[in-house]
């Protein structure tokens, strides 16, 4: 036995001794009775303390109610920062004109591709999924995670890569 074994041992047989030794601790139910009626009665001691809510005005006629704007809470504007922007996919871009040398890119889906598998192979990032999904839910249909080998997909971008 090390050491380190004999103080771990010794510092049991103390706990142990000491939970003995102790008082027996209240039962829980009738703690955790004491707790809800101590919560209820504070409770109540505030709504007391409270002032009373004045009663809402009735709306006016012809006119449907209007929330006030406050400075605590301005109108949110979208930002490419924000997340609200980040979940809607990005459209496609218009078609150019097609005597400028304007490359459309297509890719034939494969066995065992997934469109997160073909945005990472093709676009350089797996988060781009959306976007060519968006751009071919009409080959692709209503579920994105299921393609078909065979199937040619528009991919995002005008330049060859």
């Amino acid at each position: 036995m090390g050491l380190f074994d004999f103080l771990r041992s010794e510092k049991k047989k103390r706990a142990a001794a000491g939970k003995a030794a102790a008082p027996p601790a209240a039962d829980y139910a009738t703690t955790y009775a004491d707790a809800v009626a101590a919560t209820k009665e504070a409770a109540e001691r505030m709504a007391a303390a409270a002032p009373p809510k004045p009663a809402p005005a009735p709306p006016k006629a012809g006119r449907p109610p209007q929330r006030p704007a406050t400075a605590a809470h301005p109108p949110h504007t979208p930002t490419p920062a924000s997340a609200a922007h980040k979940a809607v996919p990005a459209a496609p871009a218009p078609p150019g004109p097609t005597g400028t040398g304007a490359v459309t890119r297509t890719y034939t889906v494969r066995a065992g591709d997934s469109l997160t598998s073909i945005a990472l192979r093709e676009l350089g990032n797996e988060g781009r999924w959306r976007e060519l999904y968006a751009m071919n839910r009409g080959v692709i249909g209503a579920n994105p995670h299921l393609i078909h080998p065979g199937q040619v997909l528009t991919l995002p971008g005008t330049s060859p890569r």
